[in-house]
């Protein structure tokens, strides 16, 4: 009788660790999911699914993961592993919905056609259920062209933006060279288009060619 009770107390307290094992993989997923999330735009709200299983091995040090090709949006499933004494691995389900703005197309868009506010409107909602890199703010997008057309009350992705072109093939650019305290300038052709903020290659009058970044007002800085 006494063994029999001791068997018991041990199948007790072996199932107990097991969900408690079960409870600490679901903490630590959540927890992953929180520091992963942390950074994006608007209001995150992370819904925790139910492991398919009951009780799991000890463990005494776990590691989350995403999976390969994971998206961190929407349903999905994070990766926990134990690092020792057991060696395992678990999926856990995971519903992530991030509540912001986002902009989306007021009438239908011819592609090049350069961007105006009364083009575009702002919405907010679930951006989980949106294309990737889709455009939060409307100052992200005007003043630039459409690389294809979109049709009205289509959101926005950074991806069909193109920026304007602020300097030309063949076109005489002023260079700039700037140093703590001082700068310098020269006269170059340039040897290809460029946006804002792109590289862009300049053979000097001296002959030379320099490489440097294309400014909003059509120069173009060179590092000292």
């Amino acid at each position: 009788m006494l063994l029999r009770r001791l068997l018991l107390l041990l199948a007790f307290a072996l199932g107990s660790a097991g969900a408690a094992e079960v409870d600490q993989v679901l903490d630590t997923a959540e927890r992953y999911v929180r520091l992963q999330t942390k950074g994006l735009p608007g209001q995150v709200r992370i819904t925790m699914g139910r492991l398919d299983v009951d009780k799991l091995p000890p463990c005494s040090a776990h590691e989350a993961y995403a999976p390969s090709g994971t998206r961190l949006s929407g349903r999905t499933h994070i990766g926990v592993r134990c690092l020792g004494p057991n060696v395992w691995s678990v999926l856990v389900p995971v519903q992530i919905a991030v509540t912001g703005n986002y902009v989306v197309t007021l009438r239908p868009l011819a592609a090049g056609q350069p961007l105006q506010a009364s083009d575009l409107a702002t919405l907010s909602g679930d951006l989980s259920t949106l294309p990737t890199g889709v455009v939060s703010s409307p100052e992200e997008a005007i003043g630039k062209t459409l690389r294809n057309a979109l049709a009205a009350g289509q959101p926005l992705r950074s991806d069909q933006l193109v920026a304007p072109t602020v300097i030309r093939q063949g076109q005489t650019v002023r260079v700039i060279s700037r140093g703590t305290g001082f700068a310098v300038s020269g006269e170059g052709r340039s040897l290809g288009n460029a946006s804002e903020g792109q590289v862009v290659q300049i053979r000097m009058n001296s002959g030379q060619t320099v490489s440097g970044i294309a400014q909003s007002d059509g120069t173009v800085e060179v590092g000292f």
